[in-house]
């Protein structure tokens, strides 16, 4: 049984965007005539924020084999940012075998791009030996990000491929929230302002023949704000912000591929001149790579600690994302005697499965850990904040804030009037301008043994 459901609120996000999920790996097969007449130019299959993850690695694997295998299109695959996790401790202690392992196989299937994200250097702390050795492999590496020492890139921020009969120019961007990069990096890390970037530099870049494809490992607030500057009938892939959605601006396709290798998208650029794009779901019994699925088990095998493997507790169906941080939420209000509790998009990585939980799995679910903190404010203003929340809803472009926070009120029911308190993370407590959209609230520490002790108790008793 696939552990990623989707719910009717993702199906709804997703809307026309999605002609068909396959039950098989998330991969259609046209029917061949079909394939002939409206074989697109070239076809993207593009991952972003796959943090290390293990549970769909496999499966992910051999659904790009399947999709190159069944459509006669060219093809190219994308690794939008930040394919390591340092929080995954397999992955430290592996050196990122996994990861590396199945980056080495792309190139065998389609041309591979990679562009830098915030998390690439979370095993080795210089990106430039991790540019090297992805080289080494035969991915094209691009990037915006300047190492600071030497003024130089780390690696360009263009290239062209040529890829059957079509020529792709493809621009590389990376997030200039420096907070995001391992903090050993970020002295060396010289990181340009998206949008001033884009306005100087896409005319010249994006202009002339053939494709062009932009991967934008920044975030949905400041891509939308360069779409426009995006040629029409181009792609742009974004990243960053864990989201899965599709969205289009006249004939130019935009996509933010998920999280997690929970999911892919694909763009598909028609002899109309026009990007068609669509997701596709990876669960977790699909069919798998045979020998990536046996480097997992035996690298998991050789890694996990008793500690690890460890059975906190069992969960007896498996969550969403979205109704696992929500769960969360309510545990914060309970704990901290709080209305409402919050918690940030990015600080969890995937839902909580079905079954027996171990520490390893738990870690994955809840990344960070820190300090609960608690404001009060007027119920007045409750709205303004909600508003915000729960962005796992159809949520329209222009109203979404990137990496977003979740809601949800105590068990026993938020008061609706008076001074309420809100329990958060330290973290969100810090950005309340990014997650709250306001800077005024006076959060202080409240006394518990911490964000993810919380969390545990909350999902698991």
């Amino acid at each position: 049984m696939s552990q990623f459901q989707p719910s009717r609120r993702r199906m709804l996000q997703w809307g026309g965007a999605v002609p068909a999920l396959a039950a098989l790996g998330g991969c259609v097969s046209l029917p061949a005539a079909t394939a002939t007449l409206d074989a697109p130019r070239l076809r993207v299959l593009a991952i972003s924020d796959l943090h290390s993850s293990y549970g769909r690695i496999a499966q992910l694997l051999a659904a790009f084999r399947r999709e190159v295998a069944d459509n006669p299109a060219g093809h190219l695959i994308v690794v939008n940012g930040d394919i390591f996790e340092h929080g995954n401790v397999v992955s430290v202690r592996s050196d990122g075998v996994i990861d590396w392992a199945f980056m080495a196989e792309l190139p065998k299937i389609a041309p591979t791009v990679f562009n830098i994200g915030n998390h690439d250097n979370d095993l080795v702390t210089d990106l430039h030996p991790v540019v090297a050795r992805m080289r080494q492999l035969g991915l094209t590496v691009v990037s915006n990000l300047i190492d600071k020492r030497t003024g130089q890139p780390f690696a360009p921020s263009t290239a062209d491929l040529d890829i059957g009969a079509q020529t792709l120019r493809i621009v590389g961007m990376g997030t200039p929230s420096i907070n995001a990069y391992p903090q050993a990096s970020r002295e060396f890390l010289q990181i340009p302002e998206p949008k001033a970037w884009a306005r100087e530099n896409f005319p010249a870049m994006l202009a002339g023949d053939g494709l062009k494809l932009v991967l934008s490992h920044v975030g949905v607030v400041d891509e939308r704000e360069y779409l426009p500057l995006v040629p029409q009938g181009a792609l742009m892939i974004g990243g960053h912000n864990h989201l899965l959605f599709t969205h289009h601006d006249g004939a130019t396709g935009y996509m933010h591929p998920g999280r997690w290798g929970e999911t892919y998208t694909v763009g598909e650029y028609g002899n109309d001149g026009r990007v068609r794009t669509f997701i596709r779901e990876v669960p977790t019994d699909a069919p798998v790579d045979a020998a990536l699925a046996a480097l997992v088990r035996q690298t998991l095998a050789t890694h996990l600690t008793e500690r690890e493997r460890a059975i906190l507790g069992r969960n007896p169906l498996p969550l969403s994302l979205g109704d696992t941080a929500r769960k969360v939420c309510v545990g914060f209000a309970d704990a901290a005697d709080a209305d409402w509790g919050f918690i940030g998009h990015t600080t969890l990585g995937t839902g909580l499965k079905g079954g027996d939980i171990d520490q390893f799995h738990f870690d994955e679910v809840v990344r960070f850990d820190g300090r609960l903190q608690v404001a009060e404010v007027d119920a007045a203003r409750l709205p303004a904040i909600l508003k915000v929340c729960n962005q796992d809803s159809p949520t329209p472009i222009d109203e979404m804030t990137g990496d977003f926070i979740y809601a949800a009120p105590r068990s026993a029911g938020g008061r609706q009037a008076g001074r309420l308190r809100l329990a958060t993370t330290d973290w969100c407590a810090r950005n309340q301008r990014k997650y709250f959209g306001t800077t005024d609230l006076d959060f202080r520490d409240v006394a518990t043994d911490g964000v993810k002790a919380v969390a545990r108790q909350a999902l698991l008793g």
